[in-house]
């Protein structure tokens, strides 16, 4: 359901140099918003606003997505193949089931068991957790590396396109409802690439009886050869690092309570596309990559406009939130067809940078500098978490009550409380260099992963016995790495 329009006060956004993510900055530019006490300040009435372009999936042998301007309507995908990857590979080690830990078996989750009537979320007695996996960017490669989280071991990389290093520039990663999928935005070349987490879900392409992949951080295979890379497309954006696509949601799909798993998942992608003051979101087949519809957002003028949608993530209602780089915040009403949107201006103060949904649908805000700041929907109002005013990066928000925001002044992380909007805590990280991503994963830890080559497991209830892995590369990495986001709206407890 839409929310209410109100007829509220408020700021305006002001234009402000941005530090963005265009390389591997180490800093954070912009004035702090200054301030010490709590502020809760209103925005004007959300503009609303429905599609101007119909979508049309492109042919699978293609590596391209294209949409076409001038309908008000949208249009089914088609259901074709992959894209970008050749049918055989070459000298490569091979991969059965079973033979390496945290690839194979069952889904990620104990979410697809079948057979009997059954509610999202039940494991008929198998547990919650089979294994779980963060998916790191590795913008400097050009790669994604699969880190099994329970064991604390890099198992596996990948290429996320054709060319290398930062021509292809991955940043965001997110995890599908169920696990089995991770999608990987290359912000350079323009590039949506997904990768199945277990060796079912991938296919024998060359046809000799087994599934040749990646089976350790070493072992990066050249692109097309890895099985495991389900498909990949390259956004008509328009270019620019800046334009390439960022912001990245999945939606589960449809639950069907007979064979207990959800069908159809969809993934949310924005981009800036060739036209100028224009942002798209694009909702993409989960298992094709076709374009089954996009959403224009016109007068693109907020903020660092430069770049496309920055961030996003699915509230309770399936809608998709999402922000410019210290612009506006944006929702797509999924549930109306076509979709449309709403759009709040935030007070001139907030500069927003990292954002998440928490499982009360609330969508959190990570300001580069700034409070760390909420938006509560119903009052369609700006609330700041006094006490936080630093230079913030990405956040999470765990199924617990706290929201974790990664921090570049102090070099930590801050634990905010969700349902009251107060600062918990902060807490320092040693080594720190650049805290750039944060995820929860599926039992519940919280990841902070560092620019500079390492990832932090914390346990919320024992903070200062963190555990530290190296991953080598340059992470800057961003958005729902674990699917736990997802996982926390869908299933709230």
């Amino acid at each position: 359901m839409r929310s209410p329009e109100l007829s509220v006060l408020g700021g305006i956004a002001i234009l402000l140099s941005a530090c963005g993510d265009s390389g591997s900055g180490t800093g954070s530019a912009g004035d702090s918003s200054g301030g010490g006490g709590s502020s809760s300040s209103t925005g004007p009435a959300p503009t609303t606003g429905v599609p101007t372009t119909s979508a049309t999936a492109t042919d699978a042998t293609t590596s391209g997505a294209s949409d076409s301007q001038g309908s008000t309507s949208t249009t089914a995908a088609s259901t074709g193949g992959s894209t970008g990857e050749p049918a055989s590979s070459t000298g490569a080690v091979s991969a059965t089931d079973g033979s390496t830990s945290g690839t194979t078996g069952d889904t990620t989750t104990g979410d697809t068991t079948t057979g009997g009537d059954c509610q999202p979320g039940d494991t008929q007695g198998m547990g919650d957790v089979e294994k779980s996996f963060l998916w790191v960017a590795n913008s400097d490669q050009g790669s994604i590396s699969k880190v099994d989280t329970q064991n604390l071991l890099e198992v596996a990389r990948y290429r996320s396109g054709p060319m290398f290093g930062y021509d292809e520039n991955p940043s965001r990663t997110a995890v599908s409802f169920d696990g089995r999928f991770v999608i990987v935005n290359n912000r350079q070349s323009g590039r949506s690439t997904v990768i199945a987490a277990n060796v079912e879900d991938c296919k024998d392409n060359n046809g000799n009886g087994k599934i040749d992949t990646s089976l350790n951080k070493n072992d990066l295979r050249a692109w097309g050869s890895d099985e495991c890379v389900k498909w990949s497309i390259q956004h008509p954006y328009n270019n620019d690092i800046g334009g390439g696509p960022r912001g990245v949601t999945w939606a589960p799909g449809v639950f069907n309570k007979d064979t207990c798993t959800f069908e159809h998942p969809v993934v949310w992608v924005g981009y800036l596309p060739v036209q100028p003051g224009q942002a798209h979101m694009v909702r993409l087949d989960g298992a094709t990559g076709a374009v089954e519809e996009t959403v224009v957002i016109n007068n693109w003028n907020i903020g660092d406009t430069s770049w496309g949608p920055y961030g996003a993530a699915l509230d309770k209602d399936l809608n998709v939130w999402f922000t410019g780089l210290r612009g506006e915040l944006f929702r797509v009403n999924t549930g109306e067809n076509p979709a449309t949107f709403d759009r709040w201006q935030p007070p001139f103060n907030q500069q927003f940078y990292g954002m998440t949904v928490d499982p009360d649908g609330d969508p959190w805000f990570g300001n580069n500098c700034g409070f760390i700041t909420t938006f509560d929907p119903v009052q369609e109002k700006f609330i700041d978490v006094p006490g936080t005013d630093a230079c913030h990066r990405g956040l999470a928000a765990d199924k617990d009550g706290s929201v974790w925001v990664a921090d570049n002044s102090q070099c930590g992380v801050w634990q905010v409380d969700h349902k009251l909007n107060k600062l918990i805590a902060f807490h320092p990280l040693n080594p720190c260099s650049v805290p750039v991503g944060v995820s929860v994963d599926l039992e519940g830890y919280v990841w902070v992963v560092d620019e500079s080559g390492w990832a932090w497991k914390i346990d919320p209830k024992n903070v200062p016995a963190m555990k530290k892995i190296d991953i080598v590369g340059d992470h800057y990495t961003y958005s729902d790495m674990t699917g736990g986001q997802l996982k926390s709206v869908i299933l709230p407890q």
